[in-house]
């Protein structure tokens, strides 16, 4: 087996001091283990030992800081059992995601409804289910959830830096410094429950002070609220805590310096959460597919997988770079990469460095695919979803 990958070309010596920690990552030999009991279609393999290691260290990392697990990151139920034996916490965006926590034996109470923009009849569900906290980035939410359940506890999700992080945030949601006293005088004014603060630095944030400045953003509300009236008891920190791809990254450890330092100051009735997502499931599994074809056009290398955009790999169009395996070993060529739908967007890579010898019927391995992958899948076109195995 032989990686292959044009971001290693990437010059990381500048940013070897955040390059040097191990990380963990599914065992290889699982791959092979599964592949040898046959293939009919593209699946995840998880290590739940690994899920709950990634859970342990953040905990360590930031004895203060009770990790919340994002979902939407990957929902299987097997993942969700291991995360709760660990006494992870959860925060949902839909309420579909509240039903299947529910299923498992969490307490709605405990579960955290963090989707800035919910729709009047999901809130009205969640309430009736027992969920007590909600986000808001808007007046307007702000009164969308008073209206539903007058007694919510609500909190604050503010804009941030997103420098250094992959996949900036900033812009859909999160209110701007300009909007939060108006924000706060409405809580004041229909004696709602405003308690709390939240920021997102980015999805696989390689910058810590990142971080730091949500915190001290969040201080500065904390006493505007207080200023109000209000009874500020909850900062969640958010997600956005990076693996390990082909960038230099950060540890855990790292980050827990910056946010443990920033929070030494912060009275302790106020609760401290973190919404970690990619950074406790990703590094757990490997994504397996196959090549269906390779073809030659106009001089240029095609090939493609029985897995695509729409068959969970749909963040290599979104800018994540991840490590590919193949069992070849040829000379690296540039190859355009797709998915095996017929839609023309469907197009994952282009010049991508792959052994040049790469053939129909030859697997693809992409370690650290734990996150985002099966849980974007979809049917499209009639393909079928990936299978998720769980060890």
């Amino acid at each position: 087996m032989k990686l292959h990958t044009a971001a290693l070309r990437q010059d990381v010596e500048a940013n070897s001091i955040f390059d040097t920690h191990p990380e963990v990552s599914l065992d290889f030999q699982h791959v092979q283990s599964a592949l040898k009991k046959g293939y009919s279609k593209p699946f995840l393999l998880v290590d739940s030992n690994i899920v709950r290691t990634k859970a342990r260290r953040f905990k360590a990392a930031m004895p203060r800081v009770h990790p919340h697990y994002a979902v939407k990151a990957n929902p299987d139920p097997r993942v969700l059992k291991a995360l709760i034996e660990e006494g992870v916490g959860f925060e949902i965006a839909s309420i579909s995601e509240l039903d299947l926590l529910m299923e498992l034996g969490v307490p709605a109470a405990e579960i955290y409804y963090s989707n800035p923009m919910k729709s009047r009849e999901y809130l009205k569900y969640a309430a009736s289910m027992g969920v007590e906290w909600y986000v808001l980035d808007s007046v307007e939410e702000l009164r969308k959830i008073v209206s539903v359940k007058p007694d919510a506890k609500m909190y604050l999700r503010i804009d941030t830096p997103n420098i250094g992080s992959d996949w900036p945030l900033a812009g859909k949601f999160g209110t701007h410094a300009a909007e939060i006293e108006g924000i706060i005088a409405e809580a004041a004014a229909l004696g709602a429950d405003l308690a709390g603060v939240t920021f997102h630095v980015g999805s696989q944030c390689r910058n810590p002070q990142n971080w730091r400045v949500g915190i001290e953003r969040a201080k500065k509300v904390f006493a505007d609220m207080r200023g109000a009236g209000l009874t500020p008891r909850l900062l969640n920190i958010g997600g956005g805590y990076p693996v390990r791809h082909v960038k230099p990254i950060p540890s855990i450890e790292v980050i827990g310096e910056v946010v443990n330092e920033a929070l030494a100051d912060l009275p302790g009735d106020i609760r401290v959460m973190a919404e970690p997502g990619r950074y406790l499931v990703s590094d757990a599994a490997y994504f397996v597919c196959r090549v269906v074809g390779t073809a030659t056009r106009n001089g240029k290398r095609w090939m493609y997988w029985d897995a695509g955009m729409f068959g969970g790999v749909i963040e290599v169009t979104e800018g994540l770079s991840y490590q590919i395996f193949s069992d070849r070993s040829g000379k690296s060529i540039p190859w355009s990469v797709a998915g095996p739908t017929c839609d023309s967007v469907d197009i994952l890579m282009r010049d991508e460095m792959l052994p040049e010898d790469i053939e129909e019927g030859d697997f693809i391995y992409i370690p650290n695919a734990g996150a985002y992958t099966t849980a974007y899948a979809s049917n499209f076109n009639g393909f079928p979803l990936p299978e998720v195995m769980v060890l």
